[in-house]
């Protein structure tokens, strides 16, 4: 007797359908897994014993051999047990064997018989749906996570004896509808504000131009003077995300085994800020089964790297291709994946070792030869990725005596940066473009969008020349003066954009060109 049932597997932030083949014949009991399966897969044969003996299922008395295919592909993981169990008790008549085809069964047994929850659920019902599955059963502890996907049954499954009775018809087991308040429920609940920064105008504007365009941000300045909590705020005046951002975000956050059973759905921008103790392998991820790191976690959201200059040279320089990309492509023997990377870099740095270069009131401790070796750290194509560069120095004693009710909150910065997001996303639209942020336009869209009036052109002129700019400058410069126009709801980039655009990359003069 032959049965065949459905459930999937992962590879990178995609799943793929798994072929579950069961062939029994009356010999002496026997059960063989393969299809290059791992040890945990192969451990599950005496799972399947226990969970099927527990649970007061007769297991049956045949020689049974269950394949997994595509048997090319490495198969990881104990999310195929359910799917194996099933093939398994089809083969002995225990299960009806004629109504599993638009079905997919994803799940842990317990030894007790009880469905235990995985990682990476949702990618892997998205992939039964993509192969035309109708129905999937998932453990129930990731029913809430499976039922975002949409066009498809999700059934809760508590125990093994629970699934043989609605297979058999005895008793049914209702379905998960997804709960679109969960979207919205969660969002909006922050517990910080902008409007709790004392002081730092310029630096909360070139927030706000970074938050409107996407652009990559450097904050430079002794200690104290608020670069980490502005960093920390940063993710409240960014633009909600959408319900297609929101699942790709939950895609990546699966996979790592970080949704918590009460957050089927995130609904924040998520706001990463590993230490910089950090390796290499943890910022972009990796493993046998490379997963998700840092980079990726912060997919449609900010990673922040406080104290910059003490990460790891490895660890920044990996920083490269992600920045470019939107992307990292982790490459190992037995598999290569990639993962989305799109999110905006915050980082923040002291000027030297003790802080205090160019500070006006306090003594640098440092030698100039250890100030360039500490800011050298910093390689020039990293640097040249981060499009704005700003100085934050030290707050005056006025600035720290005014209330937080008097200052500008992060809902009306928001508000702003919407508008300006609006903005760009119509321009794309009337040219039939692709909507993107405008840290991310080509230099074909450069030269579509960025229109100069004649005195812009005339300054930018000027300051290519006296600031020795590259041609990756020039560019950057034209992508932060077209958002800074768009804050203004202006189609024509003036002279005082590129002013102000020039102002947030002119740091690197100072501070890495001694």
């Amino acid at each position: 007797m032959l049965s065949r049932v459905y459930t999937a597997a992962l590879h990178g932030i995609d799943g793929f359908e798994v072929t579950v083949e069961c062939s029994a014949v009356k010999k002496l009991p026997a059960l063989e897994i393969i299809g290059l399966a791992d040890t945990a897969v192969k451990e599950a044969r005496e799972r399947i014993r226990a969970a099927t003996a527990n649970s007061g299922i007769r297991f049956p008395s045949l020689e049974m051999i269950v394949n997994l295919a595509p048997a090319n592909r490495k198969k990881e993981g104990s999310s195929f047990d359910l799917a194996m169990v099933i093939s398994v008790l089809a083969c002995g008549g225990t299960v009806p064997i004629d109504n599993l085809e638009d079905k997919s069964f994803i799940g842990e047994l317990s030894l007790s018989g009880e469905v235990r929850a995985v990682d990476g659920v949702l990618c892997m019902c998205l992939a039964a749906k993509a192969h035309g599955r109708k129905e999937v059963f998932v453990p129930a502890g990731n029913a809430a996570e499976a039922s975002a996907v949409p066009d498809i049954k999700v059934y809760p499954v508590a125990s093994l004896i629970e699934i043989v009775h609605h297979l058999r018809g005895e008793t049914e087991i209702a379905p998960v509808a997804f709960d679109y308040s969960i979207f919205e429920r969660g969002k909006e609940h922050f517990d910080v504000d902008f409007a709790e920064v004392k002081g730092q105008a310029h630096a909360k504007r070139a927030l706000e131009i970074a938050a409107a365009g996407g652009h990559n941000v450097l904050l430079i300045g002794p200690p104290g003077t608020g670069k980490s909590m502005l960093a920390k705020r940063f993710p409240t005046i960014l633009p909600e995300l959408s319900f297609e951002e929101s699942i790709e975000t939950t895609k990546i956050h699966s996979i790592a085994g970080m949704l918590r059973e009460d957050t089927p759905l995130i609904v924040n921008r998520p706001f990463r800020s590993p230490h910089h103790t950090m390796s290499a392998v943890s910022l972009v991820g990796g493993g046998s089964n490379p997963r998700p790191g840092e980079i990726s976690l912060a997919h449609n959201g900010v990673l922040f790297l406080d104290e910059l200059p003490e990460y790891m040279k490895s660890a920044m320089e990996t920083l490269r291709q992600p920045l470019e990309d939107g992307k990292i492509t982790i490459t190992r023997a037995s598999a290569k994946v990639t993962y989305p990377s799109n999110f905006t870099l915050v980082a923040a740095m002291n000027p030297c070792r003790c802080g205090y270069f160019s500070h006006p009131t306090k003594q640098c401790t440092c030698k100039k030869g250890d100030i360039r070796k500490y800011v050298s750290k910093i390689s020039g194509p990293l640097l040249d990725r981060i499009d704005i560069q700003i100085e934050v120095g030290p707050v005056d004693f006025d600035a720290l005596q005014t209330f937080s009710d008097k200052a500008e909150t992060s809902a009306t910065i928001r508000g702003r940066v919407k508008a300006a997001r609006d903005f760009s996303a119509e321009r794309c639209r009337k040219n039939g473009t692709p909507v993107h942020q405008n840290s991310d336009m080509t230099t074909r869209d450069i030269e579509k969008y960025c229109v100069l009036t004649d005195d812009a052109s005339a300054l930018l002129k000027v300051a290519f020349d006296s600031l020795g700019m590259s041609a990756r400058g020039y560019d950057k410069i034209l992508r932060l003066a077209r958002t800074i126009a768009d804050l203004d709801a202006s189609e024509m980039i003036n002279a005082r954009h590129i002013s102000e655009a020039i102002k947030l990359r002119s740091l690197d003069k100072k501070y890495f060109n001694e």
